[in-house]
């Protein structure tokens, strides 16, 4: 099994597969290629190197496939792409005709699987100039070093919406979620157990029943493989409606806390220092960023400082030395502090642009969601009535439509649906009848809004005795699921097998006390390296990221893998939750026939 507790993770196990699947396959000493990548390939490479990685390899360009590029005919191309027509036209443009070849030769590299269609087409136009033609499995975005994203946001409205018509694209979109799920397993070298959350929809059985039937042609064709069997980790696929408290409670831990209140795209967070503008990438090689990013608000800004502290210190004690060999260890040193001294203030910056905006109006929202979300005020006492926690916050003017928004879900999750009257009056009380769908709309997801639903809503953990913020109390519903699994606690009524799975996970562990040291053998065996990985259909949370983190951390001997369609903001998120009834030109993702 692939370890994954490397310098970034799954980052680092996606990068050597590349490097071994693609770059040795067709490595020659002294011999410079040209790359070229299409959107997908451009940022799953993006994600796991850098470009002096790249020139180790041999690259000396990396170019965009859908551009038109100047011929360079003595040297050969190295194609990095996934298998859809357009990526595959563009390569034979640039082999119309032996006169007219772009390059020396080319060695392509598709992502997964490519249909026949496209084989034939390859096979039929241009042969001779094709040196090699591989399916390496890689068909996913690594984003972090345990959270992986298949990229494609828009499977949200194709699997929720009930606009009509839309049955065909959501075939479409469940078979490619099923075959790029498939090369995570295969990445990690895992064939696990696969289970799904059986309710509010039958998405996630779907998904898993196409998952579960791949897995088993996979390794059955793969001839390298040596795992033939189930190996000793689980795959849990879980529809979004399983937790919507998480996706629009605002959260305090920093990198959820940045993400939700300023504007950061591609990662990339812009700020001003000596009146200058400036930009920074919020990424896991910066490891201070990696230290903090999972903490509370207030120790990150007590930490900033001491940071700071200890490197002008250091610094210090180094210049006090005058010996020829100190100076030289202080001017290799120099760069080292200049760049620890950027960090600090790009996360300084951050994380006062985080406070300015908390101060303003944020503060005073946070108490209400947390008393909603949980039913509980900070000392513990039940809420009575939902209606008067929340009606300060739409009477506050400066509360923004869309906090208020969020504010209006958390109640109605809160009660586990509202009356239509009840509804209709908020709405208009808050003058937001434009926005209503933002609301309306998660029944999709099969939540309860319109009318109140029966149903009990799950049973949480005790966390009273963890020590908490007190506008952080609330606990993604995610935490609860993945100690659980771990623990093999999870109902199987409640999530179903799609497989026969290995006795030690499928709770058959449990024998008689006088067979108690077999039980621990196999207890032991089931830890020891074990994976859990999880996805979730229409999105995950940074906080619910941030849980995979910490139960890997608590549960050493079992890593805690996420992964989504996309990675979702409370806003973005709701703005999909409006769109869902609205009709949809037309599938951007679905991979040709």
């Amino acid at each position: 099994m692939a370890p994954l507790m490397t310098e970034r993770g799954l980052k680092s196990v996606v990068w050597q597969k590349i490097k071994a699947t693609v770059f040795d396959d067709c490595k020659k000493e002294g011999e410079w290629k040209i790359m070229l990548l299409d959107e997908f390939t451009t940022k799953l490479l993006a994600s796991c190197c850098k470009m002096t990685d790249l020139l180790e390899e041999g690259i000396t360009v990396v170019e965009n496939i859908y551009k038109n590029r100047e011929p360079v005919r003595q040297m050969k191309a190295l194609y990095f792409i996934s298998p859809t027509s357009k990526s595959v036209d563009c390569f034979l443009r640039d082999f119309a005709s032996k006169s007219e070849n772009k390059y020396k030769a080319a060695y392509i590299y598709f992502t997964d699987f490519c249909p026949d269609s496209l084989f034939n087409k390859i096979k039929t136009s241009c042969s001779k100039s094709v040196r090699r033609c591989k399916e390496i499995n890689i068909s996913f975005i690594p984003h972090e070093s345990q959270v992986y994203t298949l990229n494609v946001p828009d499977a949200f409205y194709y699997c929720y919406t009930p606009v009509s018509g839309n049955a065909n694209g959501k075939d479409a979109i469940m078979e490619a979620m099923a075959e790029q799920i498939v090369t995570v397993c295969a990445t990690l070298d895992e064939n696990p157990g696969v289970r799904y959350k059986s309710k509010p929809l039958d998405n996630a059985s779907k998904l898993a029943q196409l998952v579960e039937k791949k897995l088993e042609d996979y390794y059955k064709i793969d001839e390298k493989s040596l795992i033939k069997g189930k190996t000793h980790s689980q795959l849990l696929i879980i529809d979004r409606g399983f937790d919507p408290v998480s996706t629009v409670l605002h959260e305090l831990t920093f990198q959820a806390m940045a993400y939700d209140l300023l504007p950061i795209e591609n990662d990339t967070y812009k700020y001003k220092t000596d009146g200058k503008e400036k930009e920074a990438i919020l990424e896991e090689d910066d490891d201070l960023w990696v230290r903090i990013r999972h903490r509370h608000i207030a120790v990150v800004l007590e930490e900033i400082p001491k940071l700071m502290k200890e490197i002008s210190s250091t610094k210090k004690a180094t210049e006090g030395k005058i010996s020829l060999s100190a100076l030289t260890q202080l001017m290799k040193k120099m760069p080292h502090f200049r760049k620890q001294i950027t960090k600090q203030v790009v996360h300084l910056n951050l994380a006062e642009d985080c406070m300015n905006k908390f101060k303003l109006n944020i503060e005073k929202l946070c108490k209400t969601e947390q008393d909603l979300a949980l039913g509980t005020d900070a000392e513990g006492q039940k809420v009575k009535d939902a209606m008067r926690v929340l009606l300060p916050v739409l009477l506050n003017k400066n509360h923004d439509n869309c906090d208020k928004i969020r504010a209006i879900l958390l109640y109605i999750f809160s009660i586990n649906g509202t009356t239509e009257e009840n509804l209709d009056r908020l709405i208009q009380n808050v003058k937001i009848e434009n926005e209503s769908d933002m609301i309306r709309n998660w029944s999709y997801l099969g939540v309860p809004i319109v009318p109140q639903s029966q149903q009990g809503k799950p049973l949480r953990k005790d966390r009273s005795a963890e020590e908490t913020f007190q506008l952080s109390r609330w606990t993604p519903l995610i935490k609860d699921i993945m100690e659980d699994a771990i623990d093999n606690r999870l109902d199987s009524k409640e999530w179903p097998y799609c497989s026969q799975c290995p006795a030690v996970w499928n709770g058959s562990g449990a024998v008689s006390a006088r067979q108690k040291p077999r039980t621990n053998y196999l207890e032991l065996d089931r830890k020891n390296g074990s994976k859990l990985i999880i996805f979730v259909i229409g999105g995950i949370t940074y906080s619910e990221m941030r849980c995979a983190y910490e139960v890997s951390q608590a549960h050493k001997s079992c890593e805690v893998i996420i992964g989504s369609t996309h990675i979702l903001t409370p806003k973005k998120l709701l703005d999909d939750i409006k769109m869902l009834n609205k009709p949809k030109d037309k599938v951007s993702f679905i991979k040709d026939e």
